[in-house]
């Protein structure tokens, strides 16, 4: 697969262009095309790609957003006619279009975001307005979590996500998320699982500021379907790899007749690129079945020589009474963007049930 920003392609635009001459007469291809390709159009990434058509557009479009909206949809329209670029990523720049030039009339653009959202997400778009409108958007993302729609109702507990990655944060909801959670709790029956995914997301969120609310819900949700119970526990997943007592205590895990011995790290020093591989094994010393959840804790060295701990999730089982795994695992040290090794002193944990049962260290080498 190749760069996203190639998405914005030269036959992407003469695609665009067709369809927006279909439902504009008086569009100029030509002059459309020769705005969207700049000197500098190769230097730019998808995002500035994506902002650089919704402000070419803006140029060729009705100057009040009435207008726009109706083009907008007629766009809309005639493209699903062809079938094109239903839930394409390219087609993003429409949401950004409504960001952009409709942040000041929030009737007109929230009617536009909900149209537009059933062709192509527009959970990013829709941040500003809850900066700017929090009160009127979220209760019409009420509305929407109601509708038939599932790409609308999943807009609506996505897009008022207080942490929303790659998008704009909500401090309000950071602070109190109060407000959103009849949003999930009209959503956590919903038949689709695009739609329950993005529940527990929120839920996550809210967690990692306010876990007695997870916690609390996790309690009244219980039981109510297995689909609601998966929910909570995706949900509850940083709750869960930061050993919280309340949700351990939830999902009855208990790690005291859990036992780990033979615990070795098979090389302590390790090259950046290389493999870090460990062994262990864990016995159930109790007399009854028990629930294990199994862990390990990487403590990378940053660049001021702390630590910091990542979680990765091994398994989660029933264990019966007097058996022992013998449990092998890798930690790959490759070279990846989103993290930078740096040599020097780093520990492994096994965790058991959310409780560290043994710590050995190792040395990251160039």
């Amino acid at each position: 697969m190749g760069l996203l920003k190639h998405l914005y392609s030269p036959s992407f635009y003469k695609s665009l262009a067709d369809a927006l001459a279909a439902v504009m007469p008086s569009f100029n291809k030509q002059r459309f095309i020769s705005q969207i390709f700049t000197d500098d159009f190769s230097d730019k990434e998808l995002k500035a790609r994506m902002r650089h058509s919704s402000e070419v557009l803006h140029d060729f479009m009705p100057a009040d957003f009435d207008g726009a909206a109706k083009i907008i949809t007629k766009l809309i329209v005639h493209l699903r006619k062809k079938g094109i670029g239903e839930d394409s990523l390219e087609y993003m720049f429409i949401p950004d279009y409504i960001e952009l030039y409709a942040i000041d009339e929030f009737e007109p653009a929230a009617d536009a975001l909900e149209f537009v959202t059933q062709f192509v997400s527009c959970e990013f778009a829709v941040r500003p307005f809850l900066l700017k409108y929090e009160k009127e958007m979220i209760s019409r993302m009420i509305k929407w979590s109601k509708h038939e729609n599932h790409k609308l109702r999943r807009l609506s507990s996505e897009g008022s996500r207080p942490r929303l990655p790659w998008a704009m944060a909500i401090p309000s909801l950071k602070k109190d998320p109060s407000p959103i959670l009849p949003i999930l709790e009209n959503l956590k029956n919903d038949p689709s699982e695009w739609v329950r995914r993005s529940v527990a997301n929120s839920l996550n969120d809210i967690a990692k500021d306010h876990p007695e609310i997870v916690i609390r819900l996790a309690q009244k949700w219980k039981g109510i379907s297995k689909e609601t119970d998966a929910i909570i526990k995706h949900g509850s997943r940083t709750l869960l790899k930061k050993g919280h007592a309340e949700i351990l205590s939830h999902y009855g895990l208990k790690s005291e007749q859990l036992h780990i011995s033979g615990f070795k790290i098979l090389k302590p020093k390790v090259k950046i690129g290389k493999e870090l591989v460990f062994s262990f094994e864990v016995l159930n010393g109790s007399k009854n079945k028990q629930t294990l959840r199994l862990e390990y804790g990487l403590y990378y060295m940053k660049s001021n020589g702390e630590w910091s701990r990542k979680v990765f999730k091994i398994s989660e089982k029933m264990i019966t009474p007097g058996v022992k795994l013998n449990i092998e695992r890798k930690q790959s040290f490759r070279k990846i963007t989103t993290r930078v090794f740096y040599p020097g002193k780093h520990k492994l944990s096994i965790i058991v049930n959310g409780e560290e049962k043994g710590v050995r260290n190792f040395e990251l080498i160039q």
